[in-house]
């Protein structure tokens, strides 16, 4: 999910917001969300890459904020919020707890690894001519975002290196815009 906000996105209207919660709603009347249920809202199924799936894998993770396995509806509505509204930095912070799997408040290179060969796996895959090495990629990053060198990115090491240079931004975030990406999926999955 991208974390800039461009002048050609599109708006997402209230209409677009009251169709999500409805879709929660009816998709979980117990009100939790169950990782199945998650990735039919967002519209992953048996025809979804290996990639796509384990990207929503790590989305719902960093949603479910007190780790018990499942979204509650104030995670959801916060989960919704960040991406659809949220501020740069927001959306960093965000996107920093989906790349660090363990959970530790570091991003080591297997993480930070991991996450752009599925960034680049989901581009592939809305563009197939989209080449990457992700080793160099990897190494890239972490030339310019490891400011004391010790093979870790800190959140705020990554805050101020994805603010400061737009290729790090770039590598970082899904080449698409959060709110085209959810007024497509609810042309998708009406």
């Amino acid at each position: 999910m991208g974390q800039g906000q461009s002048g050609d996105e599109k708006e997402v209207t209230l209409q677009n917001i009251q169709e999500l919660y409805r879709k929660f709603a009816s998709e979980c009347p117990s009100g939790n969300l169950h990782l199945h249920e998650f990735k039919k809202i967002f519209g992953i199924n048996s025809n979804s890459t290996e990639e796509e799936s384990a990207y929503m894998d790590n989305v719902f993770r960093s949603f479910d904020a007190n780790k018990d396995g499942q979204i509650d509806f104030m995670e959801y509505v916060a989960a919704v919020h960040l991406i659809l509204r949220g501020k740069l930095e927001d959306k960093l912070r965000w996107s920093f707890k989906v790349f660090d799997r363990d959970g530790n408040g570091c991003l080591d290179r297997q993480e930070v690894k991991h996450i752009v060969r599925i960034i680049y796996k989901l581009k592939k895959h809305n563009d197939p001519s989209v080449t990457a090495n992700t080793d160099d990629i990897c190494d890239r990053i972490f030339e310019l975002v490891d400011k004391n060198k010790d093979s870790q990115i800190s959140l705020e090491e990554f805050i101020e290196g994805a603010e400061k240079d737009p290729w790090v931004m770039d590598q970082l975030k899904l080449d698409i815009g959060p709110c085209d990406w959810f007024i497509e999926q609810q042309e998708k999955n009406p």
